[in-house]
C-alpha cells in the first residue's frame, strides 16, 4: 500500500518533469533560431538589436534553469564517476540517497528561499531591461530561478524515495525509457 503511494508520487513527479523537458526542448530550437537570426542580422546587415541579444540569454537561462529537473530525471547531471560506476544498485542508491539528503534538498531549499524574494520583488516592480530596446519583462526570467529549483527539488525527492526503497530491498519499478 505504502509502496504504491510512493511509486505513484515518483511517477507523477517524473511526469511533470517529462512535460517540462518537452517544453525545454522546443525552447532549445527557438534559441538556435534566435541566435541564427541575430548572427545573420549582424554580419549580413551590420545591425544588431538589444532585444535579440537579451532574448538569447533569457532562453538559454530558461533552458538550464527549468530543464534541470528533467536532466536529473534522465540521470544526465555530471558526477564524479570514479567509484559510482563500479558500485551495484544498492551502493548507487546509498550515494544518491545521502547526496539528496545532504546536498540536493538543502541546496535547492536555499536557492528557492532566496530567489523567491528576488523574483517576487522583480515581479512587483514589473522589472524590465535597463537597456533601451531590451526585453520589458525581465521578471519572467527571474521567476524561472525558483520554478526551476522547485522542479529540481521535486525530482530529487523522487530520486531519494526510489533510492531509499532500493536500499531496503523494495524496488519502485525503475522508470521506463522512452523509445
Amino acid at each position: 500500500m505504502m509502496v504504491d503511494f510512493f511509486r505513484k508520487l515518483c511517477n507523477a513527479i517524473d511526469g511533470v518533469n517529462k512535460v517540462v523537458g518537452s517544453i525545454v526542448s522546443w525552447a532549445a530550437l527557438v534559441v538556435v533560431l534566435v541566435v541564427f537570426i541575430d548572427v545573420v542580422m549582424r554580419y549580413a546587415f551590420n545591425t544588431s538589436y538589444v532585444f535579440m541579444q537579451e532574448l538569447e540569454w533569457h532562453l538559454f537561462a530558461f533552458i538550464f534553469l527549468v530543464g534541470a529537473g528533467y536532466t536529473l530525471y534522465k540521470d544526465g547531471h555530471v558526477r564524479v564517476d570514479l567509484f559510482y560506476q563500479k558500485l551495484g544498485n544498492k551502493g548507487k542508491a546509498w550515494i544518491n540517497f545521502i547526496g539528496t539528503l545532504l546536498f540536493l534538498i538543502p541546496g535547492c531549499y536555499l536557492i528557492i528561499a532566496t530567489s523567491y524574494k528576488f523574483a517576487h520583488t522583480s515581479f512587483l516592480n514589473l522589472e524590465g531591461s535597463p537597456d533601451p530596446g531590451g526585453i520589458p519583462y525581465r521578471f519572467i526570467i527571474k521567476s524561472a530561478i525558483p520554478i526551476g529549483y522547485v522542479l529540481l527539488l521535486l525530482q530529487g525527492i523522487a530520486m531519494g524515495i526510489r533510492s531509499f526503497f532500493t536500499i531496503i530491498g523494495k524496488d519502485l519499478d525503475p522508470k521506463q525509457e522512452e523509445a
